[in-house]
C-alpha cells in the first residue's frame, strides 16, 4: 500500500519535465545558420539559366520566345507566392511552411534537370520560383520572431548570401556543364536544398513552431489593421517595386545599352559584372552603418539617389565613366531591396505583421518589376532607341527619392512613433 509521500513522489516523477528555451546564443546561430543555407537556394536557380540559356535553348530545341518566358515566369512566380504565403505560413507555422517550401524549390529544381523538354524545365522553373516567392515573404517574419534583437544583422546577411550564392554560380555552371553536361550544372545545386531542409527541421524541432510562441502585446488598435489598405504598405510596395523594375531591366539590358553608346561588347560585359559585383559593398555597408545607429532615412534617400545618378550618367553623361553608373546602379538597387526587407521586420509589431506587410509589398513590387524587361523591350523596339526607356526610367527613379523619404520616417506601420 502506497503512503502518501510515496504516492506524491510517484506524481511528481510521472509529470514530464517542462520545456526549456535553447539560449539566446544557440537561437541565435542556429537561425543564422537556417537564414544563409535558405538564402543560398533562392537566388542561385534563377541567375543560373541566365548564364547557360544557350545551352539549355540549343539542347531543348525552344525558341527564342520560350527563353524570354522562362526568364519572366520567376517574377510571376514570386508575386503568387508572395500573395498566398502569409496566410498558409499563419495557419501552419512560418517554419513548418518553409521547410515544405524548401522542399518544393528543390524539387522544382531536379524536374527541370531530370525532365529534359520544353514543359519539364517551364514546371521545374515554375514550381521552384513559386516555392522562392514564399521564402521571399516569410524569412522576414522568422528573423523579427526568432532574433528580435539583431534584425539588421540577420537581414543584411540573409541579402548579402543571395547575392554571392547567386554570383558564384552564375560564373561557374556555364564552365561546369562543358565538364558535367548541363543538367548536372543545373540540377546539382538542389544539393543545397536539402542541407537546408536538415537545418530548418532541427530549427523546428529545437525552438518549436511559430504558431505555439508566446503572443506579442501589441497598441490598441494596431492589430486591426488591414496591410492592403495601410498607406505605408503601399508605400514601402512601391518603393521596392521600383527598385526591382530598374534592377531587372538593367540586368537585362545594361551590355546591349552600353555597347549603342560605343562601348565593346566586350566591355560592355564587363558594366554587367560591375553592377552585380556591387551588391556586397553595398548590403555590408548598410548593414554596418545601420548597426552603428546610423539614420534609416538618410540611408534610404542615399540609395535612391544612387539610382538617379546611375540611370543619368548612363543616358546622357560620359561613357567613359560607365563603371561608375554601373556601380551606383548596383549598390543602390541592392540597399534598397536589403533596406526593404529590413524594414518589414522593424516597422510591424509581431511576425504575422511582418509576414502580410512583407507578402502585400513583394505581390506588387514584383508585378511592378514583371513590366520592366517586357516594356523596355517593346520600347526599344518601336523606337529603335535606348532613349525614351531610359527617360522613362529616370523619371520613376527621382519619384523613388520621395518615396524613399516616407517608408524611412521613424513610424511603425500603424503611424506611431518607431
Amino acid at each position: 500500500m502506497s503512503t502518501p509521500s510515496n504516492m506524491q513522489s510517484q506524481s511528481h516523477s510521472n509529470t514530464a519535465k517542462p520545456f526549456k528555451l535553447p539560449s539566446e546564443k544557440f537561437t541565435f546561430w542556429l537561425v543564422l545558420c537556417a537564414i544563409i543555407l535558405l538564402a543560398t537556394n533562392m537566388r542561385a536557380p534563377i541567375v543560373a539559366l541566365g548564364s547557360i540559356a544557350p545551352v539549355v535553348q540549343e539542347a531543348l530545341n525552344i525558341s527564342e520566345t520560350q527563353i524570354g518566358w522562362l526568364g519572366a515566369v520567376p517574377m510571376l512566380g514570386f508575386a503568387v507566392g508572395s500573395f498566398i504565403s502569409p496566410a498558409i505560413g499563419k495557419r501552419f507555422g512560418l517554419e513548418n511552411t518553409l521547410i515544405a517550401m524548401i522542399a518544393l524549390l528543390t524539387l522544382g529544381m531536379v524536374v527541370r534537370s531530370v525532365i529534359p523538354t520544353w514543359i519539364g524545365f517551364l514546371s521545374g522553373t515554375i514550381i521552384l520560383t513559386l516555392a522562392i516567392g514564399f521564402a521571399n515573404t516569410l524569412a522576414a517574419p522568422v528573423i523579427k520572431q526568432r532574433t528580435p534583437n539583431h534584425i539588421p544583422l540577420i537581414t543584411g546577411l540573409f541579402s548579402l548570401t543571395m547575392t554571392v550564392s547567386a554570383g558564384v554560380v552564375a560564373g561557374v555552371v556555364l564552365p561546369l556543364s562543358e565538364y558535367v553536361g548541363w543538367q548536372w550544372a543545373l540540377g546539382g545545386w538542389s544539393i543545397l536544398g536539402f542541407f537546408a531542409i536538415v537545418i530548418w527541421v532541427l530549427l523546428r524541432l529545437r525552438l518549436g513552431s511559430s504558431n505555439h510562441q508566446p503572443v506579442t502585446l501589441i497598441p490598441q488598435g494596431s492589430s486591426d489593421i488591414s496591410i492592403w489598405r495601410n498607406a505605408f504598405a503601399w508605400q514601402i510596395a512601391i518603393f521596392m517595386g521600383l527598385q526591382s523594375l530598374l534592377f531587372y531591366t538593367v540586368a537585362s539590358f545594361l551590355p546591349s545599352i552600353w555597347v549603342s553608346k560605343g562601348l565593346s561588347a566586350v566591355k560592355a560585359g564587363q558594366m554587367n559584372a560591375v553592377f552585380q559585383f556591387m551588391a556586397p559593398v553595398a548590403i555590408l555597408s548598410l548593414t554596418w552603418l545601420i548597426n552603428r545607429g546610423r539614420p534609416i532615412q538618410a540611408l534610404a534617400i542615399l540609395a535612391a539617389v544612387l539610382n538617379v545618378i546611375g540611370i543619368f550618367g548612363v543616358s546622357y553623361l560620359s561613357p567613359d565613366l560607365a563603371w561608375l553608373w554601373s556601380a551606383f546602379m548596383g549598390m543602390g538597387c541592392s540597399a534598397i531591396f536589403t533596406l526593404s526587407m529590413m524594414l518589414f521586420s522593424m516597422r510591424t509589431y509581431t511576425p504575422n505583421q511582418s509576414s502580410e506587410l512583407s507578402g502585400m509589398a513583394q505581390t506588387v513590387g514584383y508585378l511592378i518589376a514583371f513590366f520592366g524587361p517586357l516594356g523596355t523591350g517593346w520600347l526599344h523596339e518601336a523606337t529603335d532607341s535606348w532613349d525614351l526607356p531610359l527617360l522613362i526610367m529616370l523619371i520613376l527613379m527621382i519619384a523613388n527619392v520621395v518615396f524613399a523619404w516616407m517608408i524611412s520616417r521613424p513610424v511603425m506601420v500603424d503611424g506611431r512613433p518607431a
